[in-house]
Formats: C-alpha cells, structure tokens, sequence
C-alpha cells in the first residue's frame, strides 16, 4: 500500500504546524461545556506529515453528570493530568487516574465521567478521520 497517497492535498488556508513552538493555557479560547466543566483549544490545523490533528484540555468537575456518549470517527489518544475518570467504551468501564492514556479508535462509542473528588483534567489529541482543520 503508498501511504503517501492516503494523504489528501493541504489546503493553502489550513493551519499547517511547521514550526515548533509552545502553546500557554492562559492564551487558549475557554468553552463551557453543557455539564459545567470547562475546554481549552490548544490547537486545530495540519501537521507538516499530512495528518489532521486537533488537541484541547478538558476539566470535569466533581459530581456533576458527564458529557454524552457518542461516536467518533478519527483517532484519540487521551492523557489523564488530574483526579479519576471512568473510561466507558465496547460495553466495558474502566477507571484510570493521573499519568493514564485512554485510546479510542475510529468508530468507538464512548464516553468519559468524572467520579473522583476533586476535578479531572485531561488533555485530548484528537488525528484524522473526521476532525475538523
């Protein structure tokens, strides 16, 4: 198989991410979620290798109900910094604390909840499929 065939043209308008360079939390647009927790967008756009990529933190506060399931159809690996979440996906639940990595493949319903104490915060990055440039 040509991998390098996979890859469909870069738009000459996408955020292509050539240069090295570090992203401050306190610079980054802030959405509130349904649930009262809270996202950052860290960074949407085309790595320099062909792949669609789109990253944001996410906090969880305590108690409060999670986000919907739902279905993706890309690649997310997921890294727990702060608190206890319960991974639900393929009709399993797992929880995983700090230092944890969810892996969510293409076409997975999952979902994340909070059930520690304390809020969970956690960093998304989100490759290909359906992710939005």
């Amino acid at each position: 198989m040509n991998h390098s065939s996979e890859h469909e043209a870069i738009p000459a308008n996408a955020n292509v991410l050539a240069q090295s360079r570090v992203f401050h939390l306190d610079q980054m647009p802030v959405r509130k979620m349904a649930n009262g927790g809270r996202s950052w967008d860290v960074v949407r756009g085309v790595l320099a290798t062909g792949e669609v990529i789109a990253i944001h933190e996410s906090e969880q506060p305590a108690g409060l109900a999670p986000n919907p399931a739902h279905t993706i159809e890309h690649t997310e690996f997921i890294t727990i910094i702060e608190g206890t979440l319960e991974f639900t996906y393929d009709g399993k639940a797992e929880r995983v604390g700090p230092g944890g990595v969810l892996y969510v493949a293409p076409g997975t319903m999952h979902q994340v909840k909070n059930i520690g104490d304390g809020p969970a915060r956690y960093v998304v990055v989100a490759i290909g499929g359906d992710v939005k440039r």
